[in-house]
């Protein structure tokens, strides 16, 4: 006496999980795009950084013997 609606539990249920790996498997890719991304991003700003602080230094100790040159005595 089936009113013609068959309910394929064990098909929904493997349909969802199905679905619900492709989303995790998605958003682990998203989140190892953006790190690699980032880290990209990083490496040549770290370098540009640390090349901007050497040319202060430099400049700095330029200007500090400059400094000394004018202060200090003539022989």
């Amino acid at each position: 006496m089936s009113n013609g609606t068959n309910i394929d539990v064990a098909g929904a249920i493997n349909t969802l999980t199905e679905t619900f790996g492709k989303l995790f498997q998605m958003q682990l890719d998203v989140a190892n795009t953006a790190l690699k991304a980032l880290a990209d991003v990083a490496e040549p700003l770290g370098k540009t950084a640390t090349d901007l602080v050497g040319n202060f230094a430099g400049a700095a100790t330029q200007i500090l013997q400059s400094v000394s040159a004018a202060i200090a005595p003539k022989k």
